[in-house]
C-alpha cells in the first residue's frame, strides 16, 4: 500500500517491515494486523487492516514519530 502524508510518501513495498502485531486469525472479523515499517530514509510508519468488525476495517498508513518507535514495538 502507498499513501502520501505531507508530501511523503510512505510504500509498504519499499520499506523493510521491523515487527508485525496480528491480533485474531484469518477470517476472523474482528482480527487485524498492525506491522512498523522504516523507510529507505529512516522515517517510520505503521500499517494497519482488519476484518469489518475490526478497529481497522480500513487499511491505512499512519506516521509515527522516531522517539516513539521503542514504545510502540515494547507494546506490540
Amino acid at each position: 500500500m502507498k499513501k502520501v502524508i505531507a508530501k511523503v510518501e510512505y510504500d509498504t513495498e519499499n520499506a523493510t517491515l521491523i515487527k508485525k502485531h496480528t491480533c485474531g486469525e484469518f477470517g476472523d472479523p474482528a482480527g487485524y494486523e498492525e506491522s512498523l515499517f522504516q523507510t529507505p530514509d529512516g522515517k517510520y510508519f505503521v500499517y494497519t487492516v482488519g476484518g469489518p468488525d475490526s478497529p481497522y476495517a480500513t487499511e491505512n498508513i499512519s506516521r509515527i514519530a522516531k522517539n516513539k518507535v521503542d514504545a510502540w514495538v515494547a507494546e506490540h
